[in-house]
């Protein structure tokens, strides 16, 4: 069984933007090595806009090094990018930017949630690139929610989906760069079930909404991330509640975490690197609509 190591809850809400009410749920500047693969996670918890003409959501920015994996539980968001990129995260679907040597992005409500309003609820993770890997070219996976092995645990409707990794005989859609599985799940209230891991990977279970007892013992709330050990196989979940839930699980990649903003790189040569290209353009532009 792993051990619970401890767990961390943000019932404090920030803006990104004016489309985006988040909880940062873990962050590398807080937890560093702990988390590595992982570096950060925010929680856009279920929030309800008002239909509207305006655009709402985050203009132009950049990133290099990483990726960001955007899940959307309800509503919609329409991104583009400077690699010509571009497309419609609808609810269910889950979106895997691998960032790399460069892009501009840009991420706004769709014409068509912004039109009618309504609850939106999603997730962003971002996820470290080996040093190897942190100039490849961007690109993105546009994952369809048709498209996620979707895992019955029992018979009253708990069930796992399959993002990334492998669980019992499903094998995620998204390709990694380093071995990790990020599986999106929720549990009935009164069910209670074990998951199995890869041993001596980084483990975290996030909770999203609801309340269950880890290994038996550690209850834990909506907006809360439990650190369990690297060692071992197993932990056990006990939903008091229905219960929203991620487990991210990666093999860490022990190599240095040196970030600025939208940048993480492994020195600080690296970042300062990034920051000249951005500022010489070399990031390219995004393409806008005539």
């Amino acid at each position: 069984m792993k051990k619970f190591l401890g767990a961390y809850q943000n019932n404090h809400m920030h803006w990104v933007g004016d489309g985006f009410p988040v909880y940062n749920l873990f962050s590398y500047d807080r937890l560093g090595q702990t988390l590595s693969p992982f570096l950060l996670l925010d929680y856009a918890a279920p929030y309800t806009f008002s239909p509207t003409t305006e655009q709402q959501g985050v203009g132009s920015h950049p990133h290099r090094g990483f990726e960001t994996v955007t899940i959307a539980y309800q509503g919609e968001v329409t991104h583009k990018d400077s690699s010509g990129g571009g497309g419609t995260i609808k609810t269910g679907d889950v979106q895997w930017m691998t960032a790399g040597a460069g892009v501009l992005h840009e991420e706004f409500h769709s014409p068509e949630f912004a039109e009618h309003g309504g609850l939106f609820e999603m997730v962003q993770l971002w996820v470290n690139l080996p040093a190897h890997s942190k100039m490849t070219p961007g690109k993105y996976q546009a994952i369809e929610a048709k498209d996620i092995p979707d895992i019955a645990l029992d018979d009253q409707g708990s069930h796992l989906r399959v993002i990334a990794g492998e669980y019992a005989d499903a094998k995620g859609a998204a390709t990694t760069f380093s071995p990790l599985n990020v599986w999106d799940g929720k549990l009935v209230k009164g069910q209670k079930h074990t998951l199995y891991v890869p041993e001596g990977h980084t483990t975290l279970v996030v909770i999203l909404d609801g309340a269950v007892v880890v290994n038996d013992a550690n209850r834990l709330e909506g907006k809360t991330v439990a650190i369990l050990s690297r060692e071992g196989v197993e932990f056990s979940l006990n939903a008091e509640e229905d219960t929203k839930f991620l487990v991210l699980t990666g093999q860490p990649l022990n190599e240095p975490i040196e970030g600025y903003g939208p940048f993480v790189m492994n020195t600080k040569a690296e970042i300062m690197e990034a920051i000249n290209d951005f500022n010489r353009g070399k990031f390219g532009s995004i393409m806008q609509e005539a």
